[in-house]
């Protein structure tokens, strides 16, 4: 039976046979009667119960998990609020109630009876309300059971740049390479040389090849004999037009290695060559001399 002042909860009856129903199921004779009860309220409060259930059963699951510190105080807090509301609200029924039991006492319960039901009711109540805060735990730990795990932080790998080696410096180009631009320029001079009459001479071929601007040029011969550095050395010389023929330009000191055929030699002249007129080639000590006393010519040639 409802109590006044309270048509949205259920009555003592209902109460019962909503407990029973999510906890342990109805007979048919029961079922019958919750459904001649007040069927709005019964299905109002029917999921409260059912989750309130659920809240007993998985109290004891060993997969539970514990709430964090800020939830856990997060449900005490709104648990105390709802008591507290429903405690306040409980006071302002039992002042109706008490006032409704003394101006109404002829058409209603006796107080004694109303008093008696009271407590029974008040315990229904808090049951009702424990209950209700059991299935929001629920819920709570059911969120934080099943919440997807936080996602782990993603490493940002950076690779390690490249090492890019310095690239190799170029090899100078060989004295052949040289001579061989130096032939393409046009306003390059070359002159044909060849043995003389010195028995050291025999089977000589050769050319100068020699660029006025640059005051620098190359010597190729071929067939003439290797020398020992610590013995004699070959000493190139160039007549320039323009100086006394006593005194060619010293283009410097060479060897050829044992064994080679063919050698290609730079001219570095000591003076600067105004107009090259012939090249020659002497044998001299180690060294060479600053003057050549031209007993040893095994190469010579004339330009034009």
């Amino acid at each position: 039976m409802s109590e006044p002042g309270s048509q949205n909860q259920p009555d003592e009856a209902l109460m019962d046979l909503l407990i029973k129903q999510a906890t342990e199921g109805l007979s048919p004779a029961e079922q019958r009667a919750l459904d001649v009860l007040d069927g709005a309220v019964a299905s109002a409060h029917l999921r409260d119960f059912e989750r309130a259930a659920a809240a007993i059963a998985l109290a004891g699951s060993a997969n539970a998990q514990p709430l964090p510190a800020a939830l856990a105080q997060s449900v005490a807090r709104r648990a105390e609020e709802y008591f507290a509301a429903h405690a306040a609200a409980g006071a302002a029924e039992k002042v109706v109630d008490l006032t409704a039991v003394r101006s109404a006492a002829a058409t209603r319960t006796p107080p004694a009876a109303a008093a008696s039901e009271t407590p029974r009711a008040a315990s229904k109540s808090a049951a009702y309300g424990w209950l209700a805060a059991a299935a929001c735990l629920v819920l709570a730990v059911l969120a934080w059971n099943h919440a997807p795990p936080p996602a782990a932080p993603v490493a940002v790998v950076v690779p390690p740049a490249p090492v890019i080696p310095p690239p190799k410096p170029a090899a100078p180009p060989s004295a052949a390479e040289e001579r061989a631009a130096m032939l393409a320029k046009s306003d390059s001079l070359k002159v044909t040389v060849g043995a003389t009459k010195d028995p050291a001479a025999a089977g000589v071929s050769g050319d100068v090849v020699w660029d006025p601007a640059t005051q620098r040029g190359f010597l190729h011969l071929v067939g003439l004999a290797p020398n020992d550095p610590a013995l004699r050395q070959y000493q190139l010389w160039i007549f320039d037009g323009g100086r006394d023929k006593r005194y060619p330009v010293d283009g410097g000191v060479f060897d050829v290695p044992a064994n080679a055929t063919e050698v290609v030699v730079p001219i570095r002249a000591a003076l600067g060559v105004q107009k090259p007129a012939a090249f020659a080639v002497t044998v001299e000590k180690p060294g060479g001399v600053v003057v050549s006393g031209r007993e040893h010519v095994v190469v010579l040639g004339a330009a034009g």
